[in-house]
């Protein structure tokens, strides 16, 4: 009789523009089983140029799981992301011994395979609170805040990534005591093999891929989608690459094509951010597959 050890989570990630998304849904199709986006953008709605998200056919083509499906004013994190996807897991095991999870959002992918600490509920009040401080006094002010709760995390945090920062903030005044402390740092116990893999391409190609796709983005219509959401420009799902350099171009503050330089700028520096996470030692390593058979290459694997 199989058991849950007998169900296996393909987890597809790496940098974006690598070709995650092409590689999942053969898998996937080949397989006979769904994809979870862990991609921390896709889910919402309305985002579908400037996210790349999954097209029609593909999501034709392959069930898939988490991709817009929240409004872009709803609050969602990690640890959300990985009680949902262990909540569904099951049902997936139903049908396949399978599933594909595909996305390049580094805290969505650790929070599936190595699990997360345990961290307190932020109130609406909390979240509004330092979101004022965020708007009133910049990322100064909310690393200021971090500095009096938290100093020890504060020498380990990326300063510029000040969505973590706020979420540390957060989670300091929810919890009444530095979040440092409430990091455990243990690798759960999952009940189901885990395989992940990144398609491995020379930089190069990469940042090519990635300048192709941001004018592909522009070509689609990201202005028109990006106009879309001016009434929900400082929500968090909006405050990434892509919206940023649009939103400076409506403003005035940039030309289309300054705005366009500057997100293929941003989005090779975010790929060479997510080269680092996926180089870094951890317990359950990324197998590197070469991209003109990555689709066999995984398929034996299992």
């Amino acid at each position: 009789m199989a058991s849950e050890r007998d169900n296996t989570l393909i987890v597809i990630t790496g940098a974006t523009a690598s070709g995650k998304t092409s590689l999942a849904v053969e898998v996937a199709s080949r397989l006979g089983c769904d994809i979870i986006s862990a991609d921390s953008r896709q889910i919402y709605r309305g985002l579908p140029i400037g996210t790349a998200a999954p097209t029609p056919e593909e999501l034709a083509r392959v069930r898939h799981h988490f991709v817009g499906m929240l409004p872009v004013d709803a609050y969602y994190s990690a640890s959300q992301y990985e009680q949902d996807v262990m909540r569904l897991l099951p049902s997936l095991w139903a049908q396949c011994r399978y599933a594909v999870m595909c996305g390049g959002s580094m805290m969505y992918v650790d929070a599936v395979t190595d699990g997360i600490d345990e961290l307190p509920s932020i109130p609406a009040s909390t979240r509004e609170h330092v979101a004022c401080v965020l708007r009133d006094g910049g990322a100064e002010a909310v690393l200021a805040m971090l500095e009096l709760l938290d100093p020890a995390y504060l020498a380990e945090v990326d300063r510029a990534n000040i969505k973590r920062v706020t979420h540390a903030v957060e989670i300091c005044l929810a919890a009444g005591k530095p979040y440092s402390e409430l990091r455990k740092g243990r690798v759960a116990d999952r009940p189901f093999r885990i395989v992940k893999v990144a398609i491995d391409r020379p930089r190069a190609e990469l940042f090519d891929r990635i300048n192709r796709r941001v004018d592909m983005m522009v070509a689609q219509g990201l202005e028109a989608e990006a106009r879309a959401m001016l009434p929900y420009r400082d929500m968090n799902a909006l405050n990434t690459v892509g919206y940023k350099e649009m939103f400076a171009y409506i403003d005035g503050r940039m030309t289309l094509a300054e705005a366009t330089a500057r997100m293929a700028k941003n989005t090779r520096v975010y790929a060479k951010k997510q080269l680092t996470w996926l180089a870094r030692p951890t317990v359950r390593p990324t197998v590197m597959l070469n991209p003109a058979d990555a689709a066999e290459s995984l398929l034996e694997m299992l």
